[in-house]
């Protein structure tokens, strides 16, 4: 499934303060490196219907086997593993029977700092070996997936190494000749079978992060549906990154594939979409998602159409890069594959009676593509009225509870039907704005 920077930064997967964005919801990694295989796989979730069954496989495997992740690996494991055999270079000869009978005493007393390096070093790459002993011993449980499978047993096949025996062996007593001579063959012979089973608990690591979110979060596991159908039905859907998220219902598919939302400013519209780009980008990572439960068939791709921003090197205005993001969303929809389009009050930068007129034109347009998935919010009234007999749209609102002329109630609950809420004229009067450019005119 495909999402580029733009559609990840509307949904708020990444961001520079990590707690407040998706990825800080999911990055129960044990190592930095698989935290980094977790962004990864949330830029490059799995590519095809079948691959994405295997990978739920996997975090669902997790989800019921939670006490078998090993504590012997670290962080620090990794580090001390990556800066050890940064230093190969440093050891371009095997040490000679001097050094090995005499070197305890050199390397102890007179450069303190590398012996006891060696000798962390040496441990640390011992917790890996047994770490992954311990998850390679998974291959044999009788509901282990396909796929977790073949990665165990490519991780056996590293650890098969007549230096794998030597390294388990060691302990505080083992010799220093002994460790000299570990240390140098280690860095020749083994290096790269090290580097990839690193690479393999990492992928592991990240697998695990899943399913310990899903945990965590109380998240459900979504039906994943073939490809053949469109089809997105959820119930008791919520934004994870809320306190105290309002549940929705929705329900989109072939032969009324749109999804039309109106309300007043702040009702929820935007949250709402961002909810449902969420809960589809974790179902197709293989995890649970935010909702009670939920259907979904497999997306080509997640594309929206919520904030854009003018470019003053190019000259761009902000109606033109609205222009291009629309432009980009048609392009994708001529791809194979069904795609999950979001769009947040579309031609903002233009006045009312030109987005008017460009957005009943690209509705019409994306009608055309019944086989994609669409969420239109908008102020526009007028918009919703004209496509209102169309059966291929769905109509919803948040409403909008008034008492007195200054006092909103936003109840942030989807409605069927249309809504023709007008309080942003209200909301800047009892912000007290009008009274403030008044009194500037006074005072002059």
């Amino acid at each position: 499934m495909q999402s580029d920077k733009t559609t990840l930064k509307d949904l708020s997967v990444f961001a520079a303060d990590e707690q407040g964005s998706i990825f800080g919801l999911l990055a129960h990694t044990t190592t930095q490196a698989g935290k980094e295989v977790l962004r990864r796989h949330i830029q490059s979730p799995p590519d095809g219907y079948e691959h994405l069954l295997q990978m739920q496989e996997v975090v669902q495997f997790f989800t019921r086997h939670t006490d078998v992740w090993p504590d012997v690996i670290t962080n620090g494991t990794l580090v001390m593993l990556e800066k050890f055999f940064d230093e190969t270079d440093g050891h371009r000869a095997q040490p000679s029977g001097v050094e090995l009978l005499f070197g305890k005493y050199i390397q102890k007393y007179l450069n303190k700092q590398e012996y006891f390096f060696t000798q962390f070093s040496l441990s640390h790459i011992t917790d890996l070996l047994r770490g992954c002993m311990q998850l390679t011993s998974l291959a044999s449980l009788p509901d282990v997936p396909a796929l977790l499978k073949r990665e165990l047993e490519l991780m056996a096949r590293e650890m098969v190494h007549p230096l794998t025996s030597v390294l388990l062996n060691i302990n505080k007593d083992t010799p220093y000749r002994e460790l000299a001579a570990l240390n140098y063959k280690l860095r020749r012979e083994m290096k790269s079978n090290i580097q990839r089973l690193v690479s393999h608990y990492t992928r592991l690591d990240a697998w695990q992060a899943m399913a310990k979110a899903t945990l965590l979060h109380n998240w459900h596991f979504p039906v994943l549906l073939p490809p053949a159908t469109s089809v997105l039905q959820v119930q008791g859907l919520y934004h994870p990154l809320l306190p105290q998220p309002i549940p929705y219902d929705i329900a989109l598919q072939q032969n009324q594939n749109f999804l039309l939302l109106t309300g007043a400013n702040m009702s929820g519209k935007t949250t709402f979409m961002r909810a449902l780009g969420v809960a589809a980008l974790l179902a197709h990572l293989g995890m649970g998602v935010p909702a009670a439960a939920m259907r979904i068939s497999f997306l080509q791709g997640i594309v929206t159409n919520m904030h854009v921003e003018d470019n003053l090197i190019k000259g761009e205005s902000y109606f033109f890069a609205e222009v291009q993001r629309m432009k980009l969303t048609a392009r994708q929809l001529q791809q194979q594959g069904a795609h999950l389009v979001l769009m947040d009050e579309l031609f903002k930068g233009t006045n009312v009676h030109d987005a008017y007129e460009c957005t009943k034109a690209v509705v019409e347009g994306l009608l055309n593509h019944p086989h994609h998935l669409m969420v239109l919010s908008t102020h526009l009234h007028e918009v919703a009225q004209h496509f209102s007999t169309n059966s291929s749209i769905n109509f919803a609102y948040f409403t909008t509870q008034m008492a007195g002329d200054d006092q909103f109630l936003f109840t942030y609950q989807l409605q069927k039907g249309i809504s023709n809420d007008r309080i942003g004229y209200r909301i800047l009067q009892k912000e007290g704005v009008l009274k403030l450019l008044q009194g500037s005119k006074e005072n002059t």
